[in-house]
């Protein structure tokens, strides 16, 4: 294994179930008192959540973040002719990670951000999980979103969209400075996912994701900020509700009164957000007690 991120990371190739190899990495505690998976958002690369895994790492949480298929260091040397379903990215890639990451004699947890507050529903491995804290996990419907954004929002999906498409044969975002490239699959299936108020939950296409997301009774915390366009309080109020078995709690983040910078959707692990991270480890310092004492 190669050193990556200061002496303490290292970057390794884990193997998905159907033999897909992606990048990861992994932030190891010297006296760890559990691990944590990433769950990154949407297209969002491993290196975005560095500060947060060195944070944990440096709490006694062994983190892995990794590149899902088709981002990053997990990409074909084209996404052109890049076949694959956006649900791999949890039934194959999360799932993968999961199992290297988990050891039994110590509690693990997941820290999603957006997509990643999906994929725990979709994990066929979920139960190794002890809990679950995720930021900015929404619905993706542009009707939970303000005016000016859902304009946005529509025009990329009915414009922008399907002219980078036709042209490269996946979504070219990076030519746009909207981030990395998707494959193509990713992009068609998003787009028709939002158009639903419950995302995926209504594609008639979908059948079986709410009994499935029902069965979780695993403890989690979803946070969202106010300022977040892309998922407001109201769209994650939306999605959540699948995990109507599971012991949760919807936390709503007004920045300005937590004196905290502007959050967005973005803004969740970027380094100015440390007083988040540092709820979210304590409470799983708690979820850590608890499980010790039973």
């Amino acid at each position: 294994m190669s050193h990556s991120h200061g002496d303490l990371s290292r970057r390794f190739t884990l193997i998905a179930a159907d033999g897909y190899a992606l990048g990861a990495t992994l932030f190891p505690a010297d006296q760890p008192l559990g691990q944590i998976l990433v769950g990154s958002a949407t297209g969002v690369p491993r290196g975005f959540y560095r500060r947060f895994a060195e944070y944990a790492a440096a709490r006694g949480y062994t983190t892995l973040t990794l590149d899902y298929r088709g981002v990053g260091e997990s990409r074909p040397a084209t996404l052109k002719g890049f076949e694959m379903d956006y649900l791999d990215w949890a039934r194959l890639d999360l799932a993968a990670a999961l199992e290297h990451l988990h050891q039994p004699e110590l509690p693990t947890f997941m820290v999603g951000h957006s997509f990643g507050g999906h994929a725990f529903g979709l994990l066929p491995n979920h139960k190794h999980v002890s809990g679950l804290y995720t930021f900015g996990t929404g619905a993706g419907w542009h009707g939970w979103m303000p005016l000016a954004e859902r304009l946005k929002v529509l025009t990329m999906w009915r414009v922008i969209g399907p002219l980078v498409t036709r042209s490269k044969g996946y979504l070219a975002w990076s030519k746009l400075g909207m981030g990395e490239d998707l494959p193509l699959g990713v992009y068609r299936q998003w787009k028709r996912w939002c158009r639903y108020p419950r995302y995926f939950f209504e594609d008639p296409s979908m059948p079986g994701l709410e009994e499935q997301f029902a069965q979780i009774t695993t403890p989690i915390i979803a946070l969202n900020a106010t300022d977040d366009l892309w998922a407001s309080p109201a769209s994650r109020d939306a999605f959540m509700s699948a995990y109507r078995q599971a012991d949760y709690q919807g936390l709503t983040l007004i920045p300005a009164e937590a004196g905290l910078p502007p959050i967005g959707h973005m803004g969740y692990f970027r380094p100015s957000a440390q007083p988040l991270w540092q709820d979210a480890l304590n409470w799983f310092d708690q979820l850590g007690q608890s499980r010790q004492a039973a």
